[in-house]
């Protein structure tokens, strides 16, 4: 029985040692480099905006965020990175809707956005727009659907790949109107658009910032912008709920995730630098250069983009079958 108080005593004693240890460990965050898992290739929008973000991170934090590009499989290698990282603050991922994506694409995913990530903050977004090639004759998403409507199967679509945001939009577009496009996948938006300036498919959606050289010399046709208010840099061009299609919305958006179990303290710091950081003018400038509309939010404004974007990607996939492997 002495013994056994005795081991009592100490556990207590050992957990009094070791609980302010932890609470010291987390104040005192980071007192090492963190790495940044940013899941597309360097020169990517999500690469981009992480750098860009972990530049800023790391002067205010006094600490080196460093770049981890983990590429393949439509972003799956650094998400699945992410999720099975050490949950102590170091490891931080930058994701785009693929995070949202892949579970609904992928049967054998290896990560749940929801039970595996813990969001730290909403961060910014890219607007799309839908092109068509100056030969096709519509002047307003309108009149593109009534043709696609006349003539189903006749007009085609590029995108970056199936299971892509520019071809989702597309399926999108079908589903709610009941038409019937034909998708020519390429490798890589860039393609894509390349092809549709070349009158090889009628249209694409693309980002804004990207679209605009293209749209200035006439070589494409703008439509529709994917969002839900107007674009600075297209204050001519309708939104989609303008143009009568609410549902067709689709825009690339970014945020912060931690691994699930991260201390909610070191949670806390990040998202309290960040939401500084985005607030700064000199970050906000460099986010806008890059096509980057800065959407600074809280956690919980990151947990519900997650949740009604999930449900209008499952939609488009549902109605178009697409699995990938």
């Amino acid at each position: 029985m002495r013994r056994t108080a005795g081991l009592v005593r100490f556990l207590f004693l050992a957990l009094g040692v070791l609980t302010p240890i932890g609470n010291a460990s987390a104040q005192a965050y980071p007192i090492k480099p963190v790495r940044m898992i940013l899941p597309f290739p360097p020169g990517a929008a999500s690469d981009i905006v992480g750098r860009i973000l972990g530049t800023r991170l790391g002067e205010q934090m006094g600490q080196t965020f460093i770049p981890d590009n983990r590429v393949g499989a439509g972003g799956n290698v650094g998400l699945v990175a992410a999720a099975k990282a050490l949950p102590d603050g170091y490891t931080v991922l930058v994701s785009s809707p693929a995070i949202a994506l892949a579970p609904l694409l992928y049967p054998d995913v290896q990560f749940d956005a929801v039970r595996d990530f813990q969001p730290v903050a909403r961060v910014g977004t890219i607007e799309n727009v839908m092109l068509v090639h100056p030969s096709v004759p519509a002047k307003t998403l309108k009149e593109f659907i009534e043709l696609a409507r006349k003539s189903p199967g006749r007009l085609s679509f590029g995108s970056g790949g199936a299971g892509t945001t520019n071809h989702l939009a597309n399926e999108l577009l079908m589903y709610t109107q009941k038409l019937s496009m034909l998708h020519v996948p390429y490798k890589g938006a860039a393609l894509a658009t390349v092809a549709l300036m070349s009158g090889e498919v009628d249209e694409v959606v693309i980002g804004v910032a990207p679209a605009m050289p293209m749209i200035k010399s006439g070589k494409v046709k703008p439509l529709v912008v994917l969002s839900e208010a107007r674009v600075p840099l297209l204050p001519d061009v309708p939104t989609s709920t303008e143009a009568g299609v609410p549902d067709l919305r689709m825009s690339i958006w970014y945020g912060i995730f931690v691994p699930i179990d991260t201390p909610k303290q070191i949670t806390a710091r990040l998202t309290r630098e960040t939401l500084k950081g985005l607030e700064s003018a000199d970050l906000r400038e460099r986010m806008l250069t890059a096509g980057v509309t800065p959407w600074p939010g809280p956690p919980e404004a990151l947990t519900d983009l997650l949740r009604s974007e999930t449900a209008r990607y499952r939609t488009a996939i549902q109605a178009a079958k697409i699995k990938l492997r």
